[in-house]
């Protein structure tokens, strides 16, 4: 195959600062892939890293930007054995190193030297040797581009769902537990798929009247248009209480990155409850919760970050096995150089996800 000598890539340079970039195309070497995008999806991570303008663990600018991605191997190094041409794959952004003690405990996502691979707003990426070996999914024939793309997404959700296994298992033995999600972006209504497919009570909120009549397609059993700026407990509680015929949740999960919300989240669930801090906040931000409460309500506080391999992979059958209604995530599709105007959409709230290709238009 004919390589072209130059690609389009955005890079982001700074708060709310990106340019479209002509940049030569490097060949694969040794194990290297190279990854011709078909599709792109943008998230709530892409838009807090435009709007600070980096990520203090992803990515600093100037960089190649984006971060969800699929496509079709158009190259590969002299090398690589496990990978052809021609192959659709789907690639997670971070890949562990396999040998630091949060990996030999299985703990992947808290690996010391994780590394983060950013360009999917661009024709091809380069994926160096460490993501082709670890971190590269074939992805299945009847799958299109754009949801293949979901999957990173979809993997996070997987995560923190897997970490409250234990404590679903337990609370299970006495009936379906009650779980409300904080939050009806693209993260917080496959958290709701997620739950829902386990038939449990999963109940919603969020200020978008929208957003909740996807959450219902999802299959949340209660939705619950809140406020913006936290203080919502009282409100959740009240509507969930006579369908649920209970006063609290089991389980809270904040899927905003907003520590008020962080805080109804907190206040919304159960003595011997469990509280999933999802969303990611901004560096030095910090919570009061009442510690009278945490002790004697026995309280259980969790953080979940990313995803792990394992994630990754159950994340794409169940894109595969059509698990819940995917595609309503993607409100758009757009150019590879519209991305200003996805990301708009976006900081808009008319779109969930975009999905860039330079194919489209």
């Amino acid at each position: 195959m004919t390589l072209p000598r130059t690609q389009r890539q955005w890079h982001l340079l700074g708060p709310e600062r990106v340019e479209l970039r002509e940049v030569p195309l490097e060949p694969p070497r040794g194990e290297e892939l190279l990854v011709r995008i078909e599709a792109a999806t943008t998230c709530g991570t892409d838009l807090k890293v435009y709007r600070r303008g980096g990520h203090p663990r992803m990515l600093r600018a100037p960089c190649p930007f984006g971060h969800e991605m699929a496509g079709v191997i158009a190259a590969s190094g002299s090398d690589q054995r496990l990978w052809r041409e021609g192959e659709r794959v789907v690639i997670a952004n971070s890949a562990p190193c396999g040998e630091c003690r949060d990996c030999a405990r299985g703990r992947f996502n808290l690996c010391s030297d994780l590394e983060y691979l950013n360009g999917a707003f661009a024709e091809y990426v380069l994926v160096p040797e460490r993501f082709a070996r670890r971190s590269v999914y074939r992805i299945p024939d009847h799958l299109t581009p754009e949801i293949a793309a979901l999957t990173e997404p979809l993997a996070c959700a997987v995560r923190c769902v897997a970490s409250v296994e234990r404590f679903l298992a337990k609370a299970e033995a006495t009936g379906p537990p009650t779980v409300i999600v904080y939050g009806a972006g693209p993260l917080g209504l496959l958290l709701v798929a997620l739950l829902a497919e386990r038939r449990l009570d999963v109940a919603c909120a969020d200020p978008n009247p929208g957003r909740l009549v996807v959450a219902r397609s999802f299959g949340a059993a209660i939705v619950v248009e809140i406020g913006r700026r936290g203080g919502s407990a009282p409100t959740v509680l009240a509507a969930a209480e006579p369908m649920l015929g209970v006063e609290r949740f089991d389980l809270a999960i904040d899927a905003t990155g907003a520590p008020e919300v962080w805080l109804d989240a907190a206040a919304s669930v159960r003595p011997g409850g469990q509280v999933v801090f999802f969303g990611g906040t901004a560096a030095g931000v910090e919570i009061s919760i009442d510690a009278q409460r945490l002790h004697y309500g026995e309280l259980t506080l969790a953080g979940v970050f990313h995803h792990r391999p394992d994630d990754f992979a159950r994340a794409l059958d169940h894109l595969a096995r059509k698990t819940a209604p995917f595609e309503t995530l993607l409100s758009e599709r757009r150019p590879l150089g519209e991305l200003e105007a996805a990301l708009g959409s976006m900081i808009a709230r008319t779109a969930l996800k975009v999905a860039l290709s330079s194919t489209v238009g």
